[in-house]
């Protein structure tokens, strides 16, 4: 019989797709409405309450914000009965709350779950962050590259020219020289409004949607969650954390991290086996979002396993009274 204090990643899945389900489905009804803080709130609710149904004892180490910034799934919570394995959760109810407002694509709500400890415990800080695909051998492409660099090392490994290379890139002002530098090789970008995480598992599956590398500096925790992914899908990823004054750096001190120079690969940020859940809110390239029929709300959930690297995409219809 196993061990019920054991991280059984396989019975806890299941459960853990019931939970970015739950969230998505919470948040449906908002699409389009203009109203952010609704829209995430009604994901928060939700994503909680499934949350305390799943037989763990959980803590949050990746959430809304620390505990005087958010009333529910900040950092530090507990979640779950407090029967079974010891876990971290690593959670973004609604990830592109802008996207779900303005009923924009690929907005998701995610979660990753792995053993107490083997998280890294992100600051709400800026993280430079870099990822490529699986298959390529290990730091074909760096941080201490330019982006130029980085763009002709994978192309040259991909036996292409750097034109039939395309990077993905959040569309912010702070990336316009890195932007300009990149199109000099001739590579395309594909811009993204919000949602990171989602740009980032893009490269796992290049042949799919078309994007070979992601670049540029986003939130810290949402690169957590993007690490999560990367381990179950394959693929590489770096980090770097970004601080813009000594209140950040008191943020990452209190996070129990010291040396604000160090670059994380993947398997820093997420050191053990690792489940992860990403249910679409509205339709990307990843998942679908939430379709309505009559009497039903159907979503679409894509769950993976580190362990085996399973990567299951389940349709859940739900109806609605």
């Amino acid at each position: 019989m196993a061990d019920i204090t054991q991280f059984q990643d396989r019975m806890l899945s299941l459960g853990l797709a019931r939970v970015s389900e739950a969230a998505a489905l919470a948040s449906a009804r908002l699409i389009g409405r203009g109203d952010e803080k609704a829209a995430d709130q009604a994901a928060v609710d939700a994503m909680r309450n499934q949350l305390n149904l799943l037989d763990i004892n959980g803590v949050v180490v990746i959430g809304e914000g620390e505990r005087d910034e958010a009333p529910m799934l900040y950092i530090g919570e507990e979640v779950g009965s407090g029967e079974g394995p010891s876990v971290d959760i690593a959670l973004d109810p609604l990830e592109g709350t802008t996207l779900t407002a303005m009923d924009m694509p690929n907005a998701l709500a995610v979660i990753a779950m792995a053993p107490r400890g083997s998280m890294l415990h992100a600051p709400d800080v800026y993280m430079e962050k870099l990822a490529i695909g699986p298959g390529f051998k290990r730091g074909l492409v760096t941080l201490e590259m330019t982006p130029a660099e980085r763009v002709s090392k994978l192309a040259s490994a991909k036996g292409c020219s750097t034109e039939d290379i395309t990077v993905c890139v959040l569309d912010r002002p702070r990336h316009e020289e890195m932007i300009t530098e990149i199109r000099t090789t001739g590579a395309a970008i594909r811009l993204i409004t919000d949602g990171d995480v989602a740009g980032i598992i893009h490269c796992a599956e290049a042949d799919q949607t078309g994007i070979d590398m992601y670049m540029g500096s986003g939130g810290a925790p949402e690169g957590v969650l993007a690490a999560a992914a990367l381990k179950c899908m394959g693929g590489q990823m770096y980090g770097k954390l970004l601080f813009r004054n000594d209140d950040e750096r008191g943020r990452a001190k209190k996070a129990g991290i010291s040396n604000f120079d160090r670059v994380y690969t993947r398997d820093d940020m997420v050191t053990e086996d690792v489940i992860f859940a990403a249910t679409g809110v509205t339709d990307g390239s990843i998942l679908a979002g939430i379709k309505r029929e009559p009497g039903y709300l159907t979503a679409e959930t894509i769950l993976m396993r580190s362990k085996t690297g399973s990567v299951r995409r389940m349709i859940y219809r739900n109806p609605v009274n």
